[in-house]
Order: structure tokens, then C-alpha cells, then sequence
């Protein structure tokens, strides 16, 4: 809990690695995950350090095991994926296993190339005994006309030749058969019109199957067409043009005779590459499921064995070149766990050196490291995303696993949507273990992440539904109401009691529309309801005003409360900070000006609610009037809540004026004191820098520090600060824009508190319209029609509860909740200026083999 509350304490860490022992400490320090390297190259390229080599080998092994990977999800073959890693590998296995992967790749290749080729082989030879099939219908030719070639005269001397002339001129008829593509059909013949000019006759089949494309493996349709052309030329022309188209273009057999036997031939030699691939796949199959069973504890040693030389190239080199010099932060908690990890490398190396480390001073600000587990982690992302702490001042996220879903609820209150909610953070919860819903992306991986947030939001949802007695929009009278009707009529009341009171009887109920309730009749209220708002509220007609002035009132209490509470914990980093100055400066008069206003405020809500009765409220004054006038000095004396409230309220006011100047002008002057108490002051720091580095108020922070704890006189080779580096006109319109801003944040925080009382509002409402427009018309309906009626308006009731309501109103109240806590609660305390501590750990490393396809 201390780790939730602030930030764990840090050290600067120096370690020692012997040259034969860095690799293997470093392992040690990546499964334990205790210390966050730092970069002791940034002036040194990437490409110039010392252990570049040994990463580009690991990214070359990367790269064979992402083609291992991608062959073996092409080849549907199921990769197992322990839930335990392996260690990295021992550098002595490095070189066996390189060896190992490369000579695997090139038999895969090799072995994968030829499947490809048989397989394209194959296809080529079932496209051609198609072919043959269709074209054999196309064209009967006279096997014993086979006219000797001439020269083809000139087209541009003669270009309407018909087929009489060509066989006089004695002209070779040619053939071009193949397929084409379905989608080029008609392109392809236009063109061909075009430049042969017409000197060519084109055929078409389609294909009564799809067959699949040899080059690109894709399944279309395909047309077989065969063409007729006159001249040489003309034939040069026609195979250009099926090229430029990307044809499949086939011999065509020039007898019946050749035809058969190039037929016989293919089917036999399309058997025979059918059993070779079989052969082949089968043997690639063998390879491939070898090759699987190693792969993921492969990929998981690669990637551990690249992330150490990532971190050893971070290191320096002492002067002899034998010993490795890192440099890390690491947890005062974990020094231990430190030195064991070290000792355990140098054993594990069989080093007769061991590695070791040293602290060492330092004045940078360390990492904010806050440990969360499974519960807290929501919460602490919530806060993160605002910005990391500053290093060990109060962390928001400990108090925002109650306030932040109790706010949610607040504006979210609906017992039966709170429960569905609860119930579906609680399925994930018992499921949380279910390998589906911990790899779920998106969306759903958004809700699985954040399914302990969504619980409590939807337990406290219940809660406020409770209070609010809202259930789906209707009120649940579970103790019975404390309001009496019969109590209203004048029979139940004796006769010298009825001329003093309105009460009914049977012509007034007869004629009104409207009957009114009146408290201060005996026996007409009876008391408050146990718990939450009596459900006859629910059929009266005033509802909405009633439960407007009750979530508005408890809007600005809620929200004061909050804001206090966000002051207060800015004492406690001033306390810890050692800057107790900036309590009774700053913190002090920041109490004083939020309780003696606002504070008052709660004051006279709460006052009136105790105070005053049904009997009594008609001649209570306006709360809202009498704050006013706390600001105004009315020249008329009013009633007032209480004897002597406008002695109170000035004083309140006069505490308030003194507040302001105090806020403005405390803190600059207290400094400027500081400086001028001593002319020329050392700084000495045996800690971290808790402020802004090098800042004026951290120097006159330091020289009061030295004051209050009495330290020694400063030492040779301390910092000295001159006279000039104190800037008092900087820290005086620092602290007057801070001053400026809490004071009208004050104002304008408190009226943003009012969006509980909103989003509240207009979740009921919502939820009041969707039950009248649909559940209210089913339950309406005689009982012929009404139940098969009733199922499909239930079914759309609930549909649109779960979108509308659950979702977006969900949503809508999530972010306002969020906004609530960025900005009116944490800029009272909350610097969010820190880094995140990012150790060197391998369970930061993914193990999924989705990351590694090519």
C-alpha cells in the first residue's frame, strides 16, 4: 500500500561486468526485471557500437525464423506456444543454432522451390489437356492441303485479300491457341481487329471450370481461344499481342494424329507430377512439423539473446577493455535481488571474477515506479495517461479506486443497469484466466483490461440506484413508503381539525387532477424512507423538481469535498519534500479560501436540512439568496438560517480577503527573505532534486533546508550559486499565475461538479423515455395480442438499454468522471511531470508468433 500511496524510493546503481560474464548477467537481470539501463552511448551511433555485430546476427535469425513461421501457417500446421519461456541460449550454443536455422532455410527454400515448380508445372499441363479439349471442335482442316510458302505481299498494296486469293497466292495458314483471362476478352479481340486488319479469325470457349492462375495461384475463369492467321508477319504480330495481354499460349497440333499423342503424353506425365508433389508435400509437411516444434522457444531465445546486446551496447568500456561499466536505476527494495542476479551470471559463466555493483550520488531525478497488480493496474493507467508522477509525491490512483467509480455512479445511478454491468465485469473477472478473452483486441480487449474498473463502477452503480431508487427507470418500494394517503382524508382527522387544514374528501378527489400531499398534516408523513428516496416520488408530479434541487445540492457537496480533499494532499508532498513553508504560504491560505466560501455553502445546506421541517419549510430562507447576500451587504436586515449569521459571514469574508494576499505574495517574499538572509550560499545535496532542476526555488529551499536540520558548513567542490541566479520577478509571476488560477478554479471547479447532477439528470430521463416508448405500449396491450407482442418489444427494450444507456451513457459518464479527476482533483496536488520506470525484464517482450510473420 505504502507503493500505491508514493512512488518506492530509487538508487543509482554502478555495475561491473567482467567481459566474459556481461552476457550472462545481464540474463539474470532480464528474467528478474529489477533495474532500467541507462544510455552511457548518446553520443555514439548505432551503427559504431560495440556489439552491432552480434545484434544484426540476431536480427538475420529473426528473419529465418519469421520465414520458419510463415511457411508453417501456410502449411496449416499448428504452432505451440508454451506458457513457459527458455532461457538465453548460452553464447556457446549461438553458433550451433545459427548454423542450425540457416542450413533448415535453405533446404525449405530448395525444397519449396521445387514443390512450386512442379505444382506450376502441373497447372500448365491441365490448362494445355483443356485446350486441347475445346479447341479440338474449332477448326477441321484438310490434313492433305499443306500449300507450299511464298512471299506474302505487302498489306498496304492489297489489304481487302480474300481467301481465294491467299490460296492462290499460295500464303501459309498459321495457329496460335491458349487462354486468356475472362475480363480481357474483349479487349483482347479488339485489338487484335485492329492491328491485323482483319486479317485474322478469333474463336472463343469459356471453360466450364475455374482453374488456378499458375503465375499468381488465384482461381478465376478463363476463356480458350484459338486463332487463324495468313503470313508470318501477321503470326510475329499475334504472339506480341497475346504476350502484352499475358496469354497462356499452347502448341496447336496440326494433325488428329499429333493431337492424340500429345494428349496420351499429357495424361501420363500429369500422373506422374501428381505422385512427385505428393511426395514433396508430404516431405515438406515432415520438415516444416520438425521445425515446429522448436520454433517458439527459438523465437523467445533470439529475442531474449537481441534485447541483452541491445542493453550491453548501452554500456561503457572501462580504460582497459576488459570490464563493462553500466549505469542503472534500480529500487532501494530490490538491491539484493541486484547483487543475487550478478552473482548468479558470473556463477552460471564460470567466471572466477564476480561482477558487482556500487550506489553511487546523484542529482537527476530517478523514475516513478509504482507497483500495481492485476486490481490496481486500471486505475493506475487512468492516472498515467494524465502524465507519470513526479518522482515520491502522491499518487492520485490509490484514492481513485473509491472516488472514481463512486463519481461514475453518481452520474450513472440505475440499480438494474448497474447490475448488468457488474455482471458482465464479473464474467470476465472468473474468466480472466480464458486464453480467448486474454488475447482479445480492440474493443473487447479495452473492456478486459479494464474489467475491475467496470466492476466497481457497476457495484457502485447499484449503490446510487439504490439511493436514487431507480430501477430501469421505475422505483422499487422494498420497506414500504413513508407517506400516508388515507391520512389526507377529513374523515380520519376530528372535526375541530379539518377547518384548519386542506384536506380531502370524496368531491375533491373527484374533481382534481392533481391531489397534494401536505407533510405537516398528522399522520400524512410518517418518516423518511430507510434507504434512499421514498418511491412515492415516483408518481408524483414535482419529481423532477424534488430530485433536481436533492442531486444539484449534493453535486456542489460531493464536488467541495472532493477539491478539499485534493488541497489536503498537497500538504502531504510539502511534508515530504521538506518544504514546510509552502504549507502555512500556500496550502493554509488555499483551505482558507475554499472552506470560507464554498465550505460555508455546504455548511448551509446541511444546516437547513437539520434544521428546518415540513411544518417549519415554508418560511425557510433560500440558500442560494443568502450566499448571495454573504457577498452583497444587503442594507435591509433579512431572516437569516441562524442568529448571528451576518457576524459569521463577514468574518468568513475577512479570513477570505487576508487569504488572497497571503496566497499571492507569501511564498516570493518568504524567498526573497531566504536570499537576502545570506549573500552568496552553497547547496549540498546527499538526495535526489525534488523540484524543478536548478529552479531560484529550489536554492532558497535548499538554504532553508540547511537552517532547519542544521547541516554542516558546505564542503569543497559543492555547487556555489551567486546572487544573480535568484530571479525574484520569475517566482513572483509564477505564484501569481498559480494564485490567479486556483482562485477562479475555486469558482469555475465547484460549477463543474454540477455535471453530476446533469448527466444524472439525463440518465434517468433517457431511461424514463425508452420505458414509456416501448415497455409501457407492450404492457398496454390486451391479452390476445399482448404476449406474442410483448417478446419482440422486450427484446428491442433490451437491445437498445445495453447500446444507448449501458454504452454511450456509459461512455459519457466514464469520460466526465475522467475529467473530474484530471482536472479538478489532481491539479490541486499533482505535478505528473515524472518518468516512468521501464525496467530491463523479458516479460516486456511479446511472445506471439503473429508479430513475426513476414
Amino acid at each position: 500500500m505504502g507503493s500505491l500511496f508514493r512512488s518506492e524510493p530509487m538508487c543509482l546503481a554502478q555495475l561491473f561486468l567482467q567481459s566474459g560474464t556481461a552476457y550472462e548477467c545481464l540474463s539474470a537481470l532480464g528474467e528478474k526485471g529489477l533495474v532500467q539501463f541507462r544510455d552511457l552511448n548518446q553520443n555514439v551511433s548505432s551503427f559504431q557500437r560495440k556489439f552491432v555485430g552480434e545484434v544484426k546476427r540476431c536480427e538475420e535469425l529473426e528473419r529465418i525464423l519469421a520465414y520458419l513461421v510463415q511457411e508453417i501457417h501456410r502449411a496449416d500446421i499448428p504452432l505451440p506456444e508454451g506458457e513457459t519461456s527458455p532461457p538465453a541460449p548460452p553464447l556457446k550454443q549461438v553458433l550451433e543454432m545459427q548454423e542450425q536455422l540457416q542450413k533448415l532455410e535453405v533446404e525449405l527454400r530448395e525444397v519449396t522451390r521445387n514443390k512450386e515448380k512442379l505444382r506450376k508445372n502441373l497447372l500448365e499441363l491441365i490448362e494445355y489437356t483443356h485446350m486441347l479439349r475445346v479447341t479440338k471442335t474449332f477448326v477441321r482442316r484438310n490434313v492433305e492441303f499443306e500449300p507450299t510458302y511464298e512471299e506474302f505481299p505487302a498489306l498496304d498494296s492489297d489489304s481487302l485479300l480474300d481467301y481465294s486469293s491467299m490460296q492462290r497466292l499460295g500464303a501459309k495458314l498459321g495457329f496460335v491457341s491458349g487462354l486468356i483471362h475472362q475480363g480481357k476478352v474483349e479487349a483482347f479481340e479488339r485489338m487484335l481487329w485492329r492491328v491485323c486488319k482483319g486479317y485474322t479469325i478469333v474463336t472463343y470457349a469459356e471453360l466450364d471450370e475455374s482453374l488456378e492462375d499458375p503465375e499468381t495461384g488465384e482461381v478465376i475463369k478463363w476463356h480458350v481461344f484459338l486463332i487463324s492467321f495468313w503470313g508470318e508477319q501477321i503470326g510475329h504480330k499475334v504472339k506480341k499481342i497475346c504476350d502484352c495481354y499475358h496469354c497462356h499460349i499452347y502448341p496447336y497440333p496440326s494433325t488428329a494424329e499429333e493431337r492424340r499423342e500429345i494428349q496420351e503424353g499429357l495424361s501420363t506425365r500429369i500422373q506422374d507430377l501428381y505422385t512427385v508433389l505428393h511426395k514433396t508435400e508430404d516431405y515438406l509437411r515432415q520438415v516444416l512439423c520438425k521445425a515446429a516444434e522448436s520454433v517458439y522457444s527459438r523465437a523467445v531465445q533470439v529475442k531474449k539473446m537481441k534485447a541483452i546486446y541491445h542493453m550491453l551496447n548501452m554500456c561503457s568500456l572501462d580504460v582497459t577493455n576488459k570490464c563493462l561499466i553500466a549505469e542503472v536505476w534500480c529500487p532501494e527494495a530490490d538491491l539484493q535481488g541486484l547483487r543475487r542476479a550478478l552473482e548468479d551470471g558470473s556463477r552460471e559463466s564460470g567466471a572466477t571474477i564476480t561482477s558487482f555493483m556500487n550506489t553511487i550520488p546523484t542529482t537527476e531525478t530517478p523514475p516513478t515506479l509504482i507497483r500495481t497488480n492485476k486490481f490496481t493496474e486500471g486505475f493506475q493507467n487512468i492516472v498515467d495517461a494524465y502524465g507519470v508522477g513526479s518522482y515520491r509525491e502522491v499518487n492520485p490512483a490509490l484514492f481513485s479506486i473509491i472516488t472514481f467509480p463512486f463519481l461514475f455512479a453518481v452520474m450513472f445511478g440505475d440499480f438494474g443497469h448497474g447490475f448488468v454491468m457488474f455482471l458482465f465485469a464479473l464474467l470476465m473477472v472468473l474468466n480472466e484466466n480464458h486464453p480467448r478473452l486474454s488475447q482479445s483486441q480492440e474493443i473487447m480487449g479495452m473492456f478486459f483490461n479494464g474489467r475491475y474498473i467496470l466492476l466497481l463502477m457497476g457495484l457502485f452503480s447499484v449503490y446510487t440506484g439504490l439511493i436514487y431508487n431507480d430501477c430501469f427507470s421505475k422505483s422499487v418500494n422494498l420497506f414500504g413508503s413513508g407517506w400516508n394517503v388515507s391520512a389526507m382524508y377529513s374523515a380520519s382527522h376530528a372535526p375541530a381539525e379539518r377547518g384548519k387544514m386542506a384536506l380531502w374528501n370524496d368531491s375533491v378527489v373527484r374533481r382534481s387532477r392533481v391531489l397534494q400531499l401536505d407533510p405537516s398534516v398528522p399522520g400524512v408523513f410518517q418518516g423518511p424512507y430507510p434507504l434512499g428516496i421514498d418511491p412515492i416520488w415516483n408518481l408524483a408530479t414535482n419529481r423532477l423538481t424534488f430530485l433536481n434541487s436533492f442531486k444539484m445540492k449534493m453535486s456542489v457537496i460531493l464536488g467541495i469535498i472532493h477539491m478539499t480533499f485534493g488541497v489536503v494532499l498537497g500538504i502531504f508532498n510539502h511534508l515530504h519534500f521538506r518544504k514546510k513553508f509552502n504549507i502555512y504560504l500556500v496550502s493554509v491560505p488555499e483551505l482558507l479560501f475554499l472552506l470560507c466560501m464554498f465550505g460555508y455553502l455546504i455548511f448551509m445546506i446541511i444546516y437547513k436540512w437539520l434544521v428546518y421541517s415540513a411544518e417549519t419549510s415554508r418560511v425557510a430562507p433560500s440558500i442560494l439568496i443568502e450566499f448571495i447576500n454573504m457577498f452583497l451587504f444587503p442594507t435591509t436586515a433579512t431572516s437569516g438560517l441562524y442568529a448571528g449569521q451576518e457576524h459569521v459571514q463577514r468574518l468568513l469574508l475577512a479570513v477570505t480577503a487576508m487569504a488572497v494576499p497571503v496566497l499571492f505574495l507569501g511564498k516570493p517574499l518568504f524567498l526573497l527573505w531566504l536570499h537576502n538572509g545570506r549573500s552568496c550560499f552553497g547547496v549540498s545535496r546527499s538526495g535526489y532534486t525534488l523540484v524543478r532542476k536548478d529552479s531560484e526555488e529550489e536554492v532558497s529551499l535548499m538554504g532553508s533546508q540547511d537552517i532547519e536540520e542544521g547541516s554542516t558548513p558546505l564542503e569543497d567542490g559543492c555547487r556555489e550559486v551567486t546572487c544573480e541566479e535568484f530571479n525574484f520577478g520569475e517566482i513572483l509571476m509564477t505564484q501569481v499565475i498559480h494564485s490567479i488560477e486556483y482562485c477562479l478554479g475555486c469558482i469555475s471547479n465547484t460549477a463543474s461538479y454540477l455535471r453530476l447532477w446533469a448527466l444524472s439528470l439525463a440518465h434517468a430521463q433517457l431511461s424514463d423515455v425508452l420505458w414509456a416508448m416501448l415497455m409501457r405500449v407492450g404492457l398496454r396491450v390486451d391479452k390476445t395480442y399482448g404476449v406474442l407482442l410483448l417478446l419482440p418489444v422486450m427484446a428491442l427494450f433490451a437491445v437498445l438499454t445495453i447500446f444507448i444507456l449501458l454504452v454511450m451513457e456509459g461512455l459519457s459518464a466514464f469520460l466526465h468522471a475522467i475529467r473530474l479527476h484530471w482536472v479538478e482533483f489532481q491539479n490541486k496536488f499533482y505535478v505528473g511531470a515524472g518518468t516512468k520506470f521501464v525496467p530491463f525484464s523479458f516479460r516486456r517482450l511479446s511472445w506471439k508468433f503473429s508479430d513475426d510473420r513476414a
